[in-house]
């Protein structure tokens, strides 16, 4: 009795534990890069299960069939010699699963790594997405505005996210509409997500870089396109110029909260050059005119 009241009480304990569990994000996705993720990560929990509960209803089957019985002292079980049918099936479904689970993984990287599908058509919007201890700069080159700690982004429209790092590797992540991708010193990595839900999102650096690594994290909000638009033309005719003074006393290690600028620092601090690493040789080649491009547009305004 004692020991049926501890199993109760420690089941009660668990789920009392899981009831105050967050949500895992990543499976609420808000974009199709998102979505690809999610769906990689529930087809690979499916198949987990399945083989999961396949071996425990054999183990059942083979504890209740083979159980001990009462045998003469002088009972010796036959020889039996491996199972050609047996073999092959205890081989041949791990062999099956890995393959399967390859090609999923695959395909999605691919996936993951271009333009989201239904949006290729369309020009994206850049958003130079820089870190530093422990702090993250989102420099608009288009629109000539820069934040600091918090990102607005368009829904319904593809996202080029071009990231590197003051300091440390970080990871640029934001779990409902993408996977992470790390952030280097010496190098631009290029992320494509795209969100089609307006709402506020969690963004953070996933990987950890120095005591206040916890604290590196973003606010991300995704709006319709009229209501960003008016939110740039507020930040231009609002926020204090971003500079060159300013921003180097922003890369100092530390925790700030959200900060808005007219301008940016790509101005006058130019992200890594040579080391472009983009999804493909067409998303490069566009990354390359939209570099020069912007480069022209900072002379225009010199």
């Amino acid at each position: 009795m004692k020991r049926k009241w501890t199993l109760v009480s420690l089941a009660i304990g668990i789920l009392a534990l899981l009831a105050g569990c967050e949500p895992l994000m990543v499976l609420y996705p808000k974009g199709p890069q998102a979505e690809t993720t999610a769906n990689v990560i529930w087809i690979s929990i499916a198949t987990m299960a399945i083989v999961v509960i396949a071996v425990f209803a054999l183990m059942i089957y083979v504890v209740f069939k083979y159980r001990a019985s009462k045998q003469s002292e002088d009972y010796e079980p036959p020889h039996i010699e491996g199972n050609p049918v047996v073999e092959a099936i205890i081989v041949g479904i791990p062999v099956i699963i890995i393959i399967f689970l390859s090609i999923v993984t695959v395909k999605s990287n691919y996936a993951v790594e271009t333009t989201p599908k239904g949006y290729e058509d369309q020009k994206p919007l850049v958003v130079y997405a820089s870190s530093s201890d422990w702090k993250w700069h989102f420099s608009y080159p288009e629109e000539n505005i820069e934040t600091v700690n918090y990102l607005y982004i368009p829904t319904d429209r593809a996202l080029e996210f071009r990231l590197y790092s003051y300091g440390p590797i970080t990871s640029f992540w934001i779990p409902q509409l993408g996977g992470q991708k790390y952030a280097m010193s010496d190098m631009i990595t290029t992320l494509h997500l795209a969100a089609e839900v307006p709402g506020e999102y969690m963004g953070r650096n996933a990987n950890f870089s120095g005591k206040g690594f916890a604290e590196n994290i973003f606010h991300v909000e995704a709006m319709p396109a009229e209501e960003f638009d008016k939110w740039v033309e507020e930040v231009k005719s609002t926020a204090e110029p971003l500079t060159e003074e300013k921003f180097t006393e922003l890369l100092k290690p530390g925790h700030l909260g959200q900060m808005t600028f007219s301008g940016t620092h790509l101005d006058f601090l130019p992200p890594p050059e040579g080391h472009n690493h983009g999804s493909s040789q067409s998303d490069e080649h566009h990354s390359e005119d939209d570099h020069a491009n912007m480069e022209m547009d900072h002379s225009d305004r010199k």
